[in-house]
């Protein structure tokens, strides 16, 4: 079937079965699930891009969270990243309110949108490379769709930004040599086939691992995303 709007390309992701290990593993989750959300319904389900289709400002991540969007169906919803991403996004007036707590919440984003390279919980939060590329039509597919209204991209983590001037690449943007090295804050332009420059930005992924330990501070993130914003 040809893929011609977000919402064919979101009902396509939440359908996939491509990869058994994670499939067993997403569904595994779902049915043990953590004593916190014992009495909750998981989605237990690949996890689809979340904004608006007329998005200017693209946010990468690597994977769904086990607990988080796993178990709520929404991208960076529902875990202590996400509360990160969203308190940043609502302060940066890219989000109606500053939690993501559950599909249900009302939360809205504006002129941003939020996708995964990876659209199903990982073991241990690492996808093998065989999945990755088995999921890499669906980023790349998104992106084509956003393109009309896309002006920047900010990619959360070394493989966000890797997979991302991979699919950009591939698509026909001119991408600068050597090809620009992952690093917080970093930031290079591209020229699209259609003639016009956008921006990427790398940002530290807002995990517990760099938020807990102080490699991500909400000023460094607040700072990342204004950037990106602007």
């Amino acid at each position: 079937m040809k893929i011609n709007s977000l919402a064919q390309l979101d009902q396509a992701i939440v359908k996939c079965t491509a990869c058994p290990r994670l499939v067993e593993w997403r569904e595994e989750v779902a049915v043990t699930k953590r004593k916190a959300y014992e009495n909750e319904k998981y989605w237990g389900k690949p996890i689809p891009g979340f904004g608006p289709s007329n998005a200017k400002l693209l946010i990468i991540g690597l994977a769904p969270g086990a607990h988080g969007a796993n178990r709520t169906g929404r991208v960076f919803t529902g875990d202590s990243s996400g509360d990160w991403l969203y308190r940043a996004l609502y302060k940066a007036g890219l989000a109606t309110i500053p939690t993501s707590t559950s599909k249900e919440d009302g939360q809205e984003l504006i002129d941003t949108r939020i996708l995964c390279a990876v659209r199903c919980a990982p073991p241990d939060n690492k996808p093998t490379n065989e999945e990755k590329a088995t999921c890499a039509p669906f980023m790349k597919r998104e992106i084509e769709l956003l393109m009309p209204t896309a002006r920047s991209f900010l990619a959360l983590g070394n493989f966000a930004w890797t997979g991302l001037i991979t699919q950009l690449r591939d698509q026909g943007f001119e991408i600068p040599k050597p090809i620009p090295k992952f690093g917080h804050g970093e930031s290079f332009s591209v020229i699209g086939p259609d003639g016009i420059s956008r921006l990427v930005v790398g940002s530290y992924h807002p995990s517990q691992q760099n938020t807990f330990t102080g490699k991500l501070t909400e000023k460094m993130l607040d700072s990342v995303i204004s950037m990106a914003r602007k």
